[in-house]
């Protein structure tokens, strides 16, 4: 069963993009770039709040995987 985690190995600031980019089974530097470019499209305030929300909701691969 495939489940979206955060990344401990392919981590930059908190594992999201890595996690992801492991969910979809595509290349980490892709999903940061997605990320980047909405960070600008979407305006600052909204993709921050976004990004926190999921480093508290996404689980650690530590914790996915005991």
């Amino acid at each position: 069963m495939k489940r979206l985690y955060r990344s401990q190995y392919d981590r930059k600031i908190a594992g999201i993009c890595g996690g992801l980019a492991n969910y979809m089974n595509i290349d980490a530097t892709l999903v940061r770039l997605l990320a980047v470019i909405l960070f600008f499209v979407s305006g600052v305030f909204p993709f921050i709040i976004g990004y926190i929300i999921a480093v508290f909701i996404i689980p650690n691969e530590e914790d996915v995987r005991e």
